[in-house]
This record gives structure tokens, sequence and C-alpha cells, in this order.
């Protein structure tokens, strides 16, 4: 089977394509023939070596795919070949085969195709575990998006506005920002011309906000949590930009505001029936028309580099997917 493979930890034009043997399972796992995998920012850490797990090379990067069961291991149960499947793994899915843990599976409902199952579990799960077990977002209260335009942030915005809440969408463009309201946003601001507090007191009329979800980091965490209704929760998902801010907590106190930690792949081991519950949810929001994830294009593995520098760059609407 083909395999994109990091050799060695760096960039992404330091990754091959390469036949290499298919994959067995052992007992409890599965292979899943891969029809599509999403490609995600945690990617471009994980083949640089910046990311919390580090797996040893060779490795193929890749946590999020779909497709069908190719063979089930030992004392496998549930699932048998020809299921129809989201996996969500850390590593190893931009290949034709992937093998995981059978409970890293999602069952895939008819209706879902292949492309847009692979972009949908690892960015609307985090965003939903923010937002619903996190923050606890009711309707009616305002939610604040950065990074609003990339995967994570464009399914807070759709779950945002289908959660009741109104939605204010932040990103550099005026180009993402129209992707933005395209998805639901009913505000935007551009933080590469506009000042963010300035936008923000304008949009609240001075109460500010009563959820930020940021999965960015850097500059803009601060001023964001400055302009933060009382009783605000403040959701840190990531750091995008690459700097981890540091936050003077006197804000918090001020504000009498909470700063809400948001790891979803430590939620899914931790509260296994939360998380399937939520999973559930989330599907039925899709086959409802709630939420649907905005593809910004597919590759197939040969331009694996591409994809991940289109990442990288910061020039991704929505989720980019290889297709084998």
């Amino acid at each position: 089977m083909k395999a994109v493979l990091c050799k060695h930890l760096g960039p992404p034009d330091k990754l091959v394509v390469e036949d290499i043997p298919s994959l067995v399972p052992a007992k409890g796992q599965v292979v899943v023939s891969v029809k599509a995998a999403g490609v995600n920012f945690p990617d471009t850490l994980i083949i640089q070596g910046k990311y919390q797990f580090k797996p040893e090379v060779p490795f193929s990067p890749g946590g999020e795919v779909a497709g069908v069961v190719k063979a089930v291991g030992e004392g496998v149960s549930g699932w048998k070949p020809g299921d129809r499947v989201i996996a969500a793994a850390t590593w190893g899915g931009f290949a034709e085969e992937l093998l995981t843990d059978a409970e890293r599976l999602i069952p895939l409902v008819d209706k879902m195709d292949y492309v847009p199952a692979s972009a949908f579990i690892l960015t609307y799960g985090t965003s939903y575990h923010a937002l619903k077990d996190r923050a606890q977002l009711k309707p009616g209260e305002t939610l604040l998006v950065l990074g609003a335009s990339g995967g994570v942030g464009l399914a807070a915005v759709q779950l945002g506005k289908a959660m009741g809440a109104r939605v204010i969408a932040a990103a550099s463009s005026d180009s993402k920002l129209e992707v933005c309201r395209q998805n639901g946003a009913d505000d935007v601001i551009n933080y590469a011309s506009d000042d963010l507090r300035t936008r923000v007191k304008a949009l609240t009329a001075g109460k500010g906000v009563d959820v930020i979800y940021d999965p960015v980091g850097g500059p803009y965490s601060e001023p964001a949590l400055r302009d933060m209704a009382w009783n605000g929760r403040f959701l840190v998902v990531g750091f995008a930009a690459g700097d981890i801010p540091k936050i003077p907590l006197n804000l918090a106190l001020l504000k009498g505001c909470s700063i809400v930690g948001v790891f979803w792949g430590a939620f899914t081991k931790n509260e296994v029936e939360r998380n399937r519950a939520n999973n559930a949810e989330l599907m039925q929001m899709y086959l409802d028309g709630k939420v649907k994830p905005h593809i910004h294009a597919t590759y197939p593995l040969e331009r694996v580099t591409e994809a991940l520098n289109e990442v990288m760059n910061k020039r991704v609407s929505g989720k980019v997917v290889l297709v084998p």
C-alpha cells in the first residue's frame, strides 16, 4: 500500500510517499481502508516533533480518516469488514490503510460521504466539547471565535449558531470573514485591520462577550479576555499562532470569569460515554443540516507537502482533505 512517511523530523517537504507492506491487526485492533483523510494543524506539528505526542520515525502523520473496515483483530466485536467508519488516531492516517484500536472507530452514517466525514470528528468533536461541556454555552449568549476561518474555528461558528448563540467571528482577512458569514457568523472582525477591543465593545454595546473560543493564542488572547462579560468563559483550545500567551490572572478576578482548558483528546479517553453521546448528537446535527464541514480543497497523497504547507501558512478556510 502507499503511505506518506515522515522519516526525518522537519517541514512538510521532508515527507515521502512510498509503498509499504499492508497492515495486519493485532488483538483489539482493526485495519481501515482509507477513503479520505482530514488534514489538521496538529499534523504540521507532529512531523516537526513539536506535538505533545512524539512517535518514533518512520511514521505516517494523519489523525482523522473515513473509510471501510478491511480486517479485524482477535477479540474485536461490533465491527466487521465492509463497515463504513470514521477513525480517530493520533497518527497513521495519511496512507491507503490505517491501523487503530477498535474503540477509536465511529460508525459512519450512509448519508455522509467520505470526504466530509474525514473532516468532521476532530474539529466538530473539539468544538462541541468546548462549547457544550466546558463553556456550557446557552441560547442568547454571545460567542467570539478567534481564528474563525480555520477548521475548528468554522466548526465553532456553525455549532454556536446551532446552539442558539450570537456568533462574532474574528479572522485575518476579508475573504476569510466572508466564509465565516457563509457559515453562520452574525458579525465579523478583521483583526488585521480593525482594533479587536474597539470592535467587540461596539458590537456588544460595551457588555463584552460571554464565551471566547481561542484556538490561536498569540497576541489576541489577552485583548479578547479584557472584553469579556461578567461570568464569561475563556476557552483555551490551542496555539496555532505558535506563541503561548501569558495572561495576567487579575483579569479573571476583575471579570469574574473562568479560563477553561479544552483537551478533546484526553476527554475522549477519560469520558468515553459522554464523548460517544456527543458524537451521536453531532451526527444528528449533520443529518438535520445544522452543521456541514467546509472543504477548502482535496489533494492526492502525492501532494501532501502542498496540503500541509497550505495549512501551516494559514491559507485554508475550513479543512483540507487527502484522498488516496
